[in-house]
């Protein structure tokens, strides 16, 4: 779905939230409540990057052992 909601954002200056999500057969307020948690899934991303490094030290300092 949010794939679907990607396309909507990237068209919607062309064509409008309300035609996409019509013709998508998707909820406006399903599209909005994707877009506003864009923040969230931005910051979880970051923080699964962060422990990924952090995984990754620690191996390569156990293997330099």
């Amino acid at each position: 779905m949010s794939e679907v909601y990607a396309f909507i954002e990237a068209g919607k200056t062309t064509r409008g939230v309300a035609l996409l999500c019509r013709q998508l057969k998707v909820a406006r307020s399903s599209f909005y409540a994707w877009l506003a948690s864009e923040q969230a899934r931005a910051a979880r991303r970051a923080a699964d990057d962060a422990l990924a490094h952090e995984i990754t030290l620690i191996c390569y300092r156990r293997l330099a052992k």
